[in-house]
């Protein structure tokens, strides 16, 4: 779609460029300007959202304290297996 605002930014350029009306001239170079900023603000949403994380692939707070409950269970494990240097 904001592929679609840029066709119509350069059309607008166009017409504004070949005119001889200075009306209508101002009109389609306002036009090419606000067609242009809404051609970036799509493509900048485009790349955003393209690398935006799912919702669904966020931890939950009941899996990430189990997942503390597990990191801590084998850091005890591991510091009461090692013997106590001297």
């Amino acid at each position: 779609m904001h592929w679609l605002m840029l066709a119509l930014a350069i059309g607008a350029m166009a017409v504004a460029a070949t005119t001889s009306s200075g009306v209508l001239m101002g009109v389609c170079l306002l036009a090419a300007l606000l067609l242009m900023v809404a051609w970036v603000l799509g493509l900048y949403a485009a790349r955003a959202g393209a690398r935006s994380r799912d919702d669904i692939a966020m931890i939950d707070p009941v899996e990430l304290r189990r997942l503390r409950e597990q990191a801590e269970a084998r850091k005890a494990a591991a510091s009461q297996a090692e013997p106590p240097a001297s």
